[in-house]
This record gives structure tokens, sequence and C-alpha cells, in this order.
């Protein structure tokens, strides 16, 4: 699988749809098609991810693989799909903020590798505290562009426990980036820098959860 994903990877930051789609395809003959979104769309957007890390590829190269495998994966495993249940119920907001792009970079690479989440928008913390609450939502993935917002997670954090509601937090962002102990600060469980560690995380949060 290593030369198909490496093929599918190629595809993605070159933003050539149809070659990448006649690459899945193939590996749809071998595969079923939850082992070719895990073995092959995963590990590509996941290498992507890091090769953004490291400055090998640009941010609308992320955003744009991960848009088009959300449609693939769309295609390919209805979001009524057997292999999508038993998931912890999940959400995706801006807190506060009016920069979006971070956020819906993250969302549309969770849903192409295969999971299905909430999208929340941009919301303050009563209305986010609310709905997470009401959704019965087990991990709400949190967004955030400036530092007085990173801060108000504090409060969401600390209002979810006082009712009750199990829900592991997850953060990401510019202000977490730069204070790489800020999450613990703001009594997030987790932090991830990238939308591959992000699927990362969730996959772990899984396991504790069940």
């Amino acid at each position: 699988m290593e030369t198909s994903v490496a093929s599918f990877r190629d595809a993605l930051e070159s933003l050539d749809r149809v070659q990448a789609d006649s690459i899945f395809q193939e590996v749809l003959l071998k595969l079923s098609p939850i082992e070719a979104v895990e073995q092959v769309v995963v590990p590509a957007l996941e290498q992507i991810g890091t090769a953004w890390d490291s400055g090998e590829v640009a941010l609308s190269q992320v955003y744009m693989s991960g848009r088009f495998c959300e449609e693939l994966v769309d295609r390919t495993l209805p979001p009524s799909d057997p292999d999508r249940k038993h998931q912890p119920r999940s959400a995706i907001v801006v807190l506060s903020d009016y920069h979006d792009l971070g956020k819906r970079i993250v969302y549309s690479v969770m849903r192409a590798s295969g999971f299905e989440l909430f999208d929340y928008g941009r919301m303050d913390v009563d209305a986010l505290v609310e709905r997470a609450v009401a959704d019965k939502i087990r991990v709400l993935m949190i967004s955030v562009l400036m530092l007085p917002s990173a801060l108000k997670v504090r409060e969401v954090c600390e209002r979810l426990k006082a009712r009750g509601a199990d829900i592991r937090v997850i953060v990401g962002g510019a202000p977490f980036m730069f204070d790489d102990g800020l999450w613990k600060e703001v009594g997030a469980d987790a932090m991830g820098s990238s939308a591959a560690q992000a699927v990362a995380i969730v996959q772990r949060l899984m396991g504790e959860l069940q």
C-alpha cells in the first residue's frame, strides 16, 4: 500500500482530483471501502499534514486535499455506514474568533478520515456550553486564533464540569502553538498542532471513552 499512498498523496498535493480518484478506485479493487480509507486516505493526509508542519507544502494544499478527501469518503462511506458507528459524539467550533480556516481544515480532514462530527461554526462560551450539553457531546474540538479566545477555554471547561458533562476538550490554534503549556493551563485534555494530530488524538480518545 505504500506505493498507493505515495501516488495518492502526490495527486492530492498537485490538486489533481481526477488522478487521486483514479488511484483510489484502483485501491477499492483490492480493499473494502473502510480499509481503503484507513490504509490510503488517512496516511496520505497525515503525511501532508506533517509536510505542512515542516514547511514543505502550502496551507492551501492541506485544505484542498482535506476537502477533496472529505467528498471522496462521503461517496464511499455514507454517514449511515455501519463502519462509522461506535464513534464518540464529537463537535468542532471556533470560540469567539472570526477566522475559521484552521477549523475548516481540521473538520475536512476529520471527515475525510471517516469521522462524523458536528460543525458548530463560531460560538461564544454560553452558547457553546449549552449546545455541547444538549447534543451530549463526548469530544469537543475548539479552534482559536487570538489569546483572549484561548483563555476563554478555561471557562468552557469549568462550566462543562459544573454541568456534570463528561466531555474531552481538544484545543488548537496559534496561541497554543506559541505556548505549549497553555492548553494545560486552560484545562483542556489535549492539544493538536495539525489536522493529522487531531485525528490521532480522537482515535486515542475513542479507546478511552468506550
